[in-house]
């Protein structure tokens, strides 16, 4: 052992990446008196602790045992004053997906015998608060037809007395048996004191709505909050609904294009303009609408300033006679119907609704942890979950570096290509930088390779617990014409091959190649 308490170095078993030769002393654990790795060196596991790790994250990437915990909410919340209390609307909501929340328990964390319900429970607030019951509400998930576990905390509000601009929602999991989960973040929400009436100027775009951004629509019949319904999406059809509420994207349209076929348009929406809304989980879509300003229970037809927060709105379908008032999305207790607007006898650029055609426009946002306990049963929560953001190639040759941009990162994380641990360096909680495994470790055939492997970039805490993340890693052949051409010969022509190796990472649908 050395002074530091590190073991000295020893062969990995099998390939793994340029740095675990066995002669590097870059590949040697650097140790701190708390047990973590120091920023600014190179760690990787010990064989040991390795071959059990590739075991159980191989079984976890070939089951599916992720656990995703998404917390949706708006962007701005209403102040309330004195004894009144404007619950936040729509309500922030919390889905539970993935099969992992349906895996059983690993040997030593079984349930009680007779133990029944749900086997999680959460806690919601606001940051800051002192916790009290007033100011936190409990969740009761239920189980959705989709399988999701859904909770909605109705009766939050923020008070006049709290004089932030700005706060978080704070979502604290326990387990059935009182063993903490993690405490989860929402993104930042703007405290406002009401709608502006004020004509919005794009100088000042805080409560601008811009093309491309998620929205959630609602309808309240006389200022009712028991009447609220929101639009939703239930299989497969819009609905009006009184207990979930769906995020839509809100696209700038093209008039030339068709539904579900239109090119994306940057800038803030107006009314007046043509709009698509798009489900967010579902890509279920309405057809291309017109989107006016309401005011007093009447469509202003002649109204082209920016949309803001919270603002009366109604949604027109296009076409129709010149001298009728024109159709309007419009609900009908859970349905959403089309509604037949009369011209306004006295204002000829008005057109009269009824309430159920008067929807409130309000941005939302989403934030989604994943994380998988099956690996092991942690001791320590699974928060704060680390996120990734964006991925940066340099280097190769002998030595091509993957650094990981995000947040919550700390010195206890290793990256993971697929089932293949990476030497991992600490930089900062928003920067983490591994060595891009030899595709060697991905099979001893990688000296044939003619297909592109593709491999999921994960994130393993020391204790096991793995954080899955959306990014993937692709190793691509590229064919020199000598190799089309000629006769083959793979074993001389195999260090070149690999030496051609190309390097591309992807995420979703968005791609970006780097040559090696």
């Amino acid at each position: 052992m050395d002074p530091m308490g590190a073991a000295e170095p020893s062969v990995p078993p099998g390939p793994l990446t340029h740095l675990s030769l066995p002669d590097s002393s870059e590949a040697r654990p650097q140790i701190g008196a708390d047990g973590r790795s120091l920023a600014g060196s190179w760690t990787r596991s010990s064989p040991e602790c390795t071959t059990i790790l590739r075991e159980g994250v191989c079984r976890c990437l070939q089951q599916g045992c992720e656990q995703t915990v998404r917390i949706l909410h708006a962007k701005v919340a209403q102040k309330s004053y004195g004894n009144e209390k404007r619950f936040f609307c729509p309500p922030p909501c919390v889905y539970l997906t993935g099969p992992g929340w349906r895996v059983k328990p690993v040997q030593g964390q079984a349930h009680q015998a007779g133990e029944t319900g749900p086997t999680v429970c959460g806690y919601m607030g606001l940051d800051g608060a002192s916790g009290s019951a007033a100011e936190t509400q409990k969740l009761n998930f239920e189980e959705q037809p989709d399988s999701r576990e859904f909770g909605c905390a109705k009766t939050l509000y923020i008070s006049d007395a709290d004089k932030r601009k700005h706060f978080r929602l704070v979502l604290r999991l326990v387990l059935r048996g009182g063993r903490e989960l993690g405490t989860f973040h929402s993104r930042l929400i703007k405290v406002i004191s009401k709608p502006s009436q004020k004509k919005q100027s794009l100088k000042n775009t805080d409560l601008c709505i811009s093309s491309g951004s998620k929205v959630s629509l609602f309808n309240r019949l006389r200022s009712q909050t028991v009447s609220t319904r929101y639009l939703s999406v239930e299989d497969g059809a819009f609905v009006a609904s009184a207990r979930q509420w769906a995020a839509f994207t809100l696209h700038l349209a093209d008039e030339h294009s068709t539904q579900g076929d239109f090119p994306p348009r940057e800038g803030y929406v107006r009314y007046g303009s043509l709009v698509q809304l798009v489900c967010t989980v579902t890509g279920i879509t309405l057809p291309p609408m017109i989107i006016r300003k309401v005011a007093k229970q009447c469509a202003l037809l002649d109204v082209d300033e920016p949309i803001s927060q919270l603002h009366k709105c109604a949604f027109q379908f296009p076409g129709g006679p010149p001298e009728g008032g024109g159709t309007y999305l419009c609900l009908a207790t859970e349905k959403v119907v089309q509604f037949q607007a009369s011209p306004c006898p006295k204002e000829a650029n008005r057109a009269l609704l009824n309430d159920s055609s008067c929807w409130t426009i309000i941005g939302t946002e989403s934030v989604e942890f994943s994380f998988s306990t099956s690996l092991a049963c942690p001791r320590e929560p699974v928060t704060p979950v680390p996120l990734i953001s964006t991925l940066e190639l340099s280097g190769g040759g002998d030595v091509a570096t993957l650094e990981l941009h995000g947040e919550n990162f700390h010195a206890g994380l290793k990256v993971w290509f697929g089932d293949v641990e990476s030497e991992t360096m600490y930089r900062s909680p928003r920067s983490l930088v591994c060595v891009v495994p030899d595709v060697a470790a991905f099979g001893s055939d990688w000296r044939w390779l003619r297909t592109p492997i593709t491999v999921p970039v994960s994130l393993v805490r020391a204790d096991g617990l793995l954080y899955p993340s959306a990014f993937t890693f692709t190793y691509t052949p590229e064919y020199s014409a000598r190799r089309l051409s000629g006769a083959a010969e793979p074993a001389t022509d195999a260090d070149a091959l690999l030496e051609s190796i190309h390097h591309e990472f992807t995420r979703t649908n968005f791609h970006l190649f780097i040559q090696t």
